[in-house]
């Protein structure tokens, strides 16, 4: 199993910079593929980002040149740099992991941009 704890989020004004963080239960470099997916009122979760093992990184259309994904192997924490935030991008943000071939997510962490 692995449980995943987020944290970084809160209130910011459009254009502003927020730092998402996720804290694995089990070393990181095991786990296949990491990501940040987001849950807006009224919509279903997306995806934001991925980061797999390799390292290879994906992002979704609307944050690509924003959004900075990274993994901290030493820390094991997978990170979410977010720039040029805009209101539309408020929402509950979700860390996720794939673990043999299992789904794990982390309880969520609120982002409001404000216009």
């Amino acid at each position: 199993q692995v449980q995943l704890v987020e944290s970084g989020g809160g209130l910011v004004q459009a254009g502003g910079s927020l730092r998402l963080s996720c804290a694995a239960s089990r070393r990181i470099f095991s786990i296949d593929i990491l990501g940040w997916y987001r849950q807006a009122p009224g919509k279903q979760r997306e995806p934001v980002a991925t980061i797999t093992s390799s390292g290879s990184t994906n992002y979704a259309d609307s944050v690509t040149g924003r959004f900075t994904i990274s993994r901290d192997n030493a820390k094991n924490t997978v990170n979410l740099h977010m720039t040029s935030l805009k209101p539309e991008d408020t929402a509950v943000y979700y860390c996720k992991a794939v673990y043999y071939s299992l789904d794990y997510w982390g309880q969520g962490t609120q982002v409001t941009v404000s216009s």
